[in-house]
């Protein structure tokens, strides 16, 4: 089907979220900061330098000290090269390293989540839309009847209580139309909220690919692809690495270290010779020292080990957490499958009562005219027409969003199983490969920007539903 000019598909609203959505682009800064605790961790096993400098004048000199330099300038500098830890060091790294992966994890579930809104949103404009101008039609023809009862009426050919009914089915009819427009401004502006456009002449939404054929298939999928259970399995390995963090506390820990000192008594160090006569002697001192440093603990109180049980019992939560995971997903797949199924049952039953509907509608219309059905039993057909062609419209609109969130739950809702044109899509590894490695203290970054977009200066909506473009049953 061509697409019409400065008209909105599926494939380009999710290309919208997916660049500017406030939540992935969040989501994308978290795992930005997730990164950086693998160099955290790293550095607790590099190296440390670290200078001192100071400068002093006396202003009193002690009484019992007649040697006391009047003023000072000192300089010292150490390395510390930490040589083993007891394994803190390097379960640390693997904890923060699997907690990366988790949090990739959790990146393409919040992907696949927002996806599944934007959908849900523009199906339900495209619902709102069509509801909206199944409402209006039906207002006109209500409209017409009504003038067409009254003149019946003024001719004697129908009583008070005919036109009266044609009055109160219009007014009716002109209260659903302003709940329907209320709900299409609604779900306009939740569009806006989440693609952040308005949308415009939406067209209708491209097939679901890989759509499962059973239940068990579509479970099978979902424990292997799904996100959230990855995220899961992750966060239970990281807690077992945390575990021999904890362990490494009682643990002895060695250290190379370096020292220099440097004193310059800025020629006001007196000193006193053999016989305790003033004199003069060497203003600068300078020292030097090297060596290893180990550090055996011997008693902590108990908290080495409260450290590593409270690590064990966080250990034992994300087991938990993983099953408790899994069965939701399991769940919500069958359910999702389930709820699809359905509705592309209910489509096809309510395409039978619409077609059903009309044709009863034609039947009572001429069966009025020629006076075996009453002003009444055409009213009655008019709104079950109605009501049949807008449940079609909500099926139409349930069915495709089951289906997504079906793909969603099997972890097939994401960019790279979405055929969507958004230029190269975000790659959390690019990130992490750069931070990795980096040791200089200096290195920051450059102060952060928003990446989403702003929906302050976008139009207020209406419930306007140009001619010709609300999908009509």
């Amino acid at each position: 089907m061509p697409v019409a000019a400065g008209a909105e598909t599926l494939q380009g609203a999710l290309a919208k979220a997916y660049r500017s959505n406030p939540t992935l682009t969040g989501a994308r800064a978290e795992q930005r900061a997730n990164d950086e605790n693998v160099p955290i961790r790293k550095a607790d096993g590099r190296p440390a330098l670290e200078a001192t400098g100071s400068y002093s004048e006396s202003i009193l000199k002690p009484t019992i000290s007649f040697t006391s330099p009047q003023r000072t300038v000192s300089a010292n500098a150490q390395v510390t090269v930490p040589i083993y830890s007891g394994g803190a060091v390097r379960n640390g790294v693997k904890a923060a390293k699997t907690r990366v992966e988790a949090g990739r994890a959790n990146l393409r579930g919040t992907e696949a989540s927002v996806f599944s809104q934007v959908v849900g949103a523009y199906m339900d404009v495209i619902r709102d839309s069509a509801i909206v101008s199944l409402n209006r039609a039906n207002v006109n023809v209500l409209d017409v009847n009504l003038q067409a009862s009254s003149d019946r009426f003024e001719v004697g050919d129908l009583t008070r209580t005919d036109v009266a009914q044609s009055e109160s089915r219009l007014a009716l009819a002109r209260s659903d139309l302003q709940i329907a427009e209320a709900n299409l401004i609604t779900s306009r502006e939740n569009y806006i909220a989440l693609v952040g456009d308005a949308p415009v002449d939406l067209e209708p939404p491209p097939p679901l690919p890989g759509l499962p054929a059973s239940p068990g298939d579509a479970v099978a999928l979902a424990l292997r692809d799904n996100p959230d259970i990855a995220a899961a399995n992750k966060a239970r390995e990281a807690a077992g690495y945390d575990v021999r963090v904890a362990k490494a506390g009682p643990m002895p820990k060695l250290s190379a270290f370096s020292t220099a000192g440097y004193t310059n008594f800025l020629n006001t160090q007196d000193y006193l010779d053999q016989q305790g006569n003033p004199g003069t002697g060497p203003q600068v001192n300078k020292q030097a020292a090297a060596g290893v440093q180990l550090t055996i603990p011997l008693y902590q109180g108990g908290r080495p080990a409260a450290q590593v049980r409270q690590s064990q019992a966080l250990q034992s939560q994300a087991m938990e957490q993983e099953i408790e995971v899994e069965r939701g997903v399991i769940a919500q797949t069958r359910s999702a499958f389930a709820s699809w199924q359905a509705s592309l049952q209910t489509i096809q039953s309510n395409q039978k009562a619409v077609d059903a509907a009309d044709l009863s509608l034609e039947g009572v219309r001429a069966e009025n005219s020629v006076g075996s059905r009453t002003i009444l039993d055409i009213l009655n057909a008019e709104q079950e027409a109605l009501n049949a062609k807008v449940q079609l419209v909500f099926a139409r609109r349930n069915a495709y969003v089951a289906g997504f969130s079906l793909l969603a739950a099997m972890g097939h809702a994401e960019a790279d199983d979405l055929s969507f044109d958004t230029g190269a899509l975000y790659d959390p590894l690019i990130n992490y490969e750069r931070v990795d490695d980096k040791w200089f203290d200096w290195d920051f970054d450059r102060a952060p920007q928003p990446q989403a977009t702003r929906t302050v200066d976008t139009p207020t909506q209406n419930a306007n539903v140009p001619a010709g473009l609300a999908q009509q049953p």
